[in-house]
């Protein structure tokens, strides 16, 4: 077996339905209409003085009389003689017919991520009549939007503070001492006197657990009381989060975020797109594209009609519900809904109906209640504390059996006898001592025995302990290897009580996007035609040219600077006078043109100068953008029918007949453009498997042998690579391909791998233009700390939302992966697939150990199985009895990456590993979706970055790089784990000897 090859256990046959499926836009023209002047905006005026435009003149007639209409989510400034002398050129072609077109609704994808493809039944589904909470909750089942993310209650508090306090065995000792100490009988010490030490531990760590709690209290009644305006009698009135109800319609303005689950029904786009920043949620910061239904828009607000969803569920990537309005029934998907938590980006407004709150909304099923964490010490001085109470046991046992000995014997002399005298004389007169019997007299010393060699079990030892992670959390804090420069911010200890466990960390679970990289893109490389243009070549290091267009008087540049190479950025300027040239001119046109891409214009201190900020899905297509932008084909404008291109100082419009989104079954996604000289091009990028495999059979061998050599040196070194395509299609393609779409996009069932094969069939015969290389710019010394961790013998698995191909590639460049293991890939759609996929991966892991272990030492197949495995995949073995083979499985491998995972499936894997194994586990995240497996993990760590705080607010210790976990792990942590464990020995010894000497 080739041990660098993935081994794909997938099933060959059947459409994974949970996957994003592949999404397929037509978009006519649309409307021109007002937008509100803000600092971020798209670009759309055009400068006067800069040269004509050209226009697509590829454009069905249907639209013709809407030629001159654009989109909501452009900027016009200035006079309306001015917005005519800029206008773009519009000519429409009638030769295609008057088909009409489909748009807006992102057909493809209404499925989404669907359970199933099957129609909904009422018993499993919840039924929201929009504009009518009433009707919707009359019978009281459904869930308010108020949130409650604290621990304690007023009532509950102290029962439960004490609870969790006294799973300390110690402290349960002490409390028993404390009332045998108020029996007059046994007082050896005074009765208030013994109870001090107690309670005061005890309050102190109430009054810290009091003061968590009312933090987390009061950042929950903030986010109740936030206003959001709600749709009433068909007017907008400002209600507080908390009182919204499932089935209300709700209004969001720009930059304001959602408070529930709702279903987009209207935007201020009038295709019904809406953009959506889904940070807390997925941890990603670009944008994502959300669509409402063309039937339900309406800015009024005014909506009547019946959506039947799933019910409430922890899967943030997927949603089916069907909306009836109208007398029609309308598939929704995961296009459709929008998350708490999301925040609404270059939309000026959207209305939605809320169908799931509060708790029942996907963000808050996706959040785990926070932990009382313990450490692993602490839990075995438990165990150590009963050890010891059981010898004390014997101590007083012995010391009452030798009291009943003695009192046998000197029964007679008990009146006189000095030290035990029965009768008092002290007042002149004879008196006797109260005398309880001879039984009753040796159960009193063994109580008395009990306190008085009660030191066995010190509570110092606890207060002790505290003060020395005090010190420890000083170290720590001060340690300048653990000082980030970037962001001037110092090590935080914000837990004390498991400082030692860093020292015994044998689990690393850590997040990618911002965690092990700066989640920032580089274009580095390019190979067109044959030709490897790698940018070291021909242009000093660290030398970076940026592009600018001159609109209305404004300087545009482009907010990032890519390195280029001089030699390609002398060719792209040379027109298109030979095949070769033509070819790079259509390479750097597709980089620009195929994505989602939304150009946003930023004000800059000079008000002459713009900043062209580029924000969508990926980061791998803004890294294009600005690389075509540096190469002088600058995307200015996008609407939902057509984007204009700057290149080389002539504006040129495209018509956006079409997009295939990318889907990982395909590994590819594809725009149809309709050309300034009235062609039909599809522009095509994708995975160099997948995209070699349409190309054209008649093209030039030569030619793609060069650009997989070209790919090869970019994979070795670490950087993602895509591969550029095209395709011209004649009216008759043109209109095939549009007749199949639509076709598939009102099929009932079998709509997704409908979907698919249409978007395949038109990707294909395609002339390879080239190959891109980025790279994921990784964070400062991560494949060394990586490494490092992995040599003390640490596992480290990658739990990330991303795309299986991205992660893979972060796992090269990060050193997580190598090119000499072997990759088992787990792709399941099914509980019964996902049985098999793991008892074939088992088999086959167990015949590559036997192998090794006739070869060499059996543990070096640690070294050479990584197991990669899908979200899909683990909603179906979490959530069910495969749990014991995936553990078996990934036990057996030294790196586990796991992809398009949410929030709770991130813990369900921690839990997983904490279940099944005494090893301590730890979490590193940087988002609010890392969360819930921060607080599952024996120790959290929270990066501080740039995807807010509330990973750092939930976890235990705070840091800025990834890096810091080194010296964190293997200096600090060792430290901590020797220095408690020594001063531990110490005191049990100390207290040992004490307690010996008195019994002696």
């Amino acid at each position: 077996m080739d041990s660098n090859k993935p081994l794909l256990l997938q099933s060959p046959s059947t459409p994974n339905t949970q996957e994003i499926l592949p999404t397929i836009h037509v978009f006519p023209e649309l409307p021109k209409s007002k937008s509100s002047s803000s600092n971020i905006a798209t670009f759309s005026r055009m400068d006067s003085s800069n040269k004509v435009e050209k226009s697509s003149n590829y454009e069905p007639t249907l639209n013709q009389k809407n030629s001159s209409r654009r989109s909501a989510m452009s900027v016009h400034s200035g006079s309306s003689s001015s917005s005519t002398k800029n206008s773009v050129k519009e000519v429409s072609f009638n030769h295609l017919g008057s088909k009409p077109v489909r748009y807006g609704s992102k057909g493809a994808d209404s499925e989404g991520l669907s359970m199933s493809q099957k129609e909904l039944r009422d018993e499993d589904a919840r039924l929201v009549y929009i504009n009518d909470p009433e009707k919707t909750n009359e019978r009281f089942e459904f869930s308010g939007n108020w949130i409650s993310t604290a621990k304690y209650s007023i009532l509950t508090f102290i029962p439960r503070n004490l609870f969790e306090q006294f799973h300390r065995v110690a402290y349960v000792y002490f409390l028993i001492i404390a009332i045998l100490n108020q029996l007059p009988q046994l007082a050896v010490f005074g009765g208030v006197v013994s109870v001090l030490p107690l309670a005061f531990v005890l309050i102190v760590s109430a009054v810290k657990d009091a003061y968590e709690d009312w933090r987390r209290h009061r950042a929950d009644k903030v986010e109740n009381n936030r206003l959001a305006s709600v749709s009433v009698n068909g007017e907008l009135v400002e209600k507080k989060w908390k009182d919204i109800r499932v089935g209300e319609v709700i209004k969001i303005k720009a930059n304001e975020t959602i408070p529930c689950d709702i279903v987009l029904l209207s935007t201020s786009d009038p295709t019904g797109v809406a953009y959506v920043q889904t940070t807390n949620l997925d941890g990603e910061s670009n944008l994502k594209t959300r669509y409402a239904k063309q039937e339900t828009h309406s800015e009024k607000g005014r909506f009547n009609g019946l959506i039947k969803c799933e019910k409430p569920n922890r899967n943030i990537y997927g949603f089916q519900a069907n909306i009836e309005i109208d007398g029609e029934k309308l598939s929704l998907g995961s296009s459709n809904i929008v998350l708490r938590g999301c925040e609404v980006k270059n939309t000026n407004w959207a209305l939605g109906v809320a169908v799931y709150c509060g708790g029942e909304t996907k963000a808050m099923l996706n959040s785990s209640g926070a932990p009382s964490k313990r450490s692993r010490l602490e839990t075995r001085m438990n165990s150590e504390i009963i050890m010891l109470s059981f010898f004390l046991v014997a101590l007083c046992t012995v010391t009452s059996v030798c009291a009943a000995v003695w009192l046998k014997r000197h029964k007679d002399e008990l009146n006189l006898l000095p030290y035990y005298r029965k009768l008092d004389v002290s007042e002149g007169k004879e008196d006797s001592y109260k005398y309880y019997g001879w039984a009753l007299e040796v159960l009193f010393t063994f109580l008395m025995s009990v306190i008085v060699f009660q030191v066995m079990i010190p509570i110092a030892l606890y207060i002790s302990m505290e003060l020395v992670r005090i010190g420890q959390a000083y170290f720590m804090i001060g340690d300048n290897r653990m000082y980030d420069e970037a962001t001037k911010s110092r090590f935080q200890c914000r837990a004390l009580n498991i400082n030692e466990d860093l020292g015994q960390i044998k689990y690393v679970f850590s997040d990618k996007t911002g965690t092990l990289t700066e989640n920032k893109m580089e274009f580095q490389c390019a190979s067109i035609s044959g030709v490897d243009y790698s940018s070291t070549k021909a242009i000093l290091e660290d030398e970076q040219v940026e592009y600018s267009v001159q609109v209305d008087g404004k300087v545009l540049r482009t907010k990032m600077k890519v390195k280029v190479n001089l030699e390609l950025l002398h060719l792209s300027r040379s027109g298109i006078e030979n095949k070769d040239r033509k070819q790079i001119h259509d390479f750097f046109l597709a980089l620009a043109a195929c994505n989602t891409i939304v150009p946003l214009v930023v004000d800059t201190t000079d008000p002459d100068v713009k900043l062209i900020d580029y924000q969508g899905e990926s980061p791998d297509e803004q890294a294009l953008a600005y690389a075509a932008a540096a190469y002088g084909f600058t995307l200015i404008e996008r609407t939902s029918s057509h984007i204009t291109i700057d290149i080389h100082g002539e504006r040129q419009r495209f018509n956006v007949l079409g997009m295939h989104e990318f889907d990982s079954d395909r590994k590819r996604m594809s725009v149809i453009l309709g050309c300034p000289d009235n062609s039909v091009k599809l522009f095509v990028k994708g995975a160099d498997t997948s995209m070699l495999d349409v190309k054209d059979k008649s093209f030039d061998m030569d030619i793609i042998r060069a650009t997989e050599t070209h790919l090869h040196s970019y994979s070795t070194l670490g950087l993602r690579t895509l591969v550029i395509g095209m395709r011209r299609l004649n009216t008759s393609e043109f209109e095939q391909w549009h007749a199949a779409y639509e076709a598939a996009s009102s099929a009932l069932f079998g709509r997704a791998a409908t979907l698919r094969k249409v978007a395949s069939n038109v990707e294909s015969n395609l002339c390879i233009l080239g190959a891109t290389a980025i790279e994921d710019k990784l964070q400062q010394g991560v494949p060394e700390a990586i490494e490092s961790l992995r040599t003390a013998g640490i596992k480290v698995w990658v739990l990330t939302g991303d795309k299986q191909e991205t992660a893979v590639s972060i796992g090269y460049s990060s050193k997580l992966l190598t090119r000499n293991m072997t990759q088992i890939i787990i792709n399941s759609i099914n509980r019964d697939s996902s049985r098999r996929r793991l008892e074939e991966a088992i088999v086959m892991t167990q015949k590559l150990m036997s192998r090794t272990s006739s070869e060499g030492p059996s543990d070096t197949i640690s070294t050479q199985v990584a197991l990669i495995i899908d979200g899909t995949s683990l909603v179906h073995i979490l959530d069910n009895d495969l749990e014991e083979q995936l553990f078996e499985l990934a036990s057996g491998c030294s790196v586990v990456l796991c992809c398009r995972v949410a929030p709770l499936q991130k813990a369900g894997i921690v839990s997983l590993v904490k279940k099944r194994t005494s090893d301590m586990t730890l979490a590193i995240g940087d988002g609010a979706n890392d969360v819930s497996m921060i607080q599952m993990a024996d120790v959290g760590v929270g990066i501080s970055g740039q995807e807010g705080r509330q990973a750092v607010m939930a976890s235990d210790f705070a840091m800025g790089q990834f890096r810091f976990l080194v010296p964190l792990l293997l200096i600090h942590g060792h430290w901590n784990y020797q220095r408690l464990g020594y001063m531990i020995l110490y005191n049990f010894y100390r207290n040992a000897v004490l307690v010996l000497v008195l019994f002696w």
